[in-house]
C-alpha cells in the first residue's frame, strides 16, 4: 500500500525566451544529403538522420555547456553555433541513395523548430 505524501512544491514552466543562431549554411538538398551521408560513413556508419520542418531539412549545432553558456540558458537564451539547411518542400520519412540512407524526422510539432524554420525561410532572400 502506498501513502500519498503531501507536498507544497511550486512547479513552473519557463519557455525559452530567445534563440540566437550564429551561422546559417544553406546547401542544395542533394549536396546536403551527400555531405551528411559522407560524415555518417566517416563516423562509423549507421543510418544518418536530419530534422524536417516547414519545408526545410536542417541540423543545428550547439555550444558546449560552459559556465557562460549555462548562464545564458538559465536566462532563457539558447545559442546555436550553426544551422545547416536545405529546402525540401515535401516530407519523406527516408531518403535512400547509393551511398547510404538518410532518415528525416518530422519535428513540425516543436514550436521552436517551427518558428526557427519560418525565420530561416523569410531570411533566405537576404542570404542569397
Amino acid at each position: 500500500m502506498h501513502t500519498l505524501i503531501e507536498c507544497s512544491l511550486e512547479i513552473s514552466i519557463e519557455p525559452w525566451k530567445k534563440l540566437v543562431v550564429h551561422e546559417v549554411i544553406e546547401y542544395g538538398f542533394e549536396d546536403l544529403v551527400r555531405i551528411v551521408l559522407s560524415q555518417s560513413r566517416a563516423a562509423g556508419g549507421g543510418i544518418a538522420s536530419m530534422n524536417w520542418c516547414n519545408g526545410l531539412v536542417f541540423q543545428h549545432a550547439v555550444f558546449p555547456d560552459t559556465e557562460s553558456v549555462v548562464q545564458e540558458k538559465l536566462k532563457g537564451t539558447i545559442h546555436y553555433s550553426s544551422v545547416v539547411l536545405a529546402k525540401k518542400d515535401k516530407f519523406e520519412r527516408q531518403i535512400v541513395k547509393e551511398n547510404g540512407t538518410l532518415n528525416l524526422v518530422d519535428v513540425s510539432a516543436n514550436p521552436i523548430f517551427f518558428q526557427l524554420t519560418e525565420t530561416l525561410k523569410s531570411a533566405q532572400g537576404k542570404r542569397t
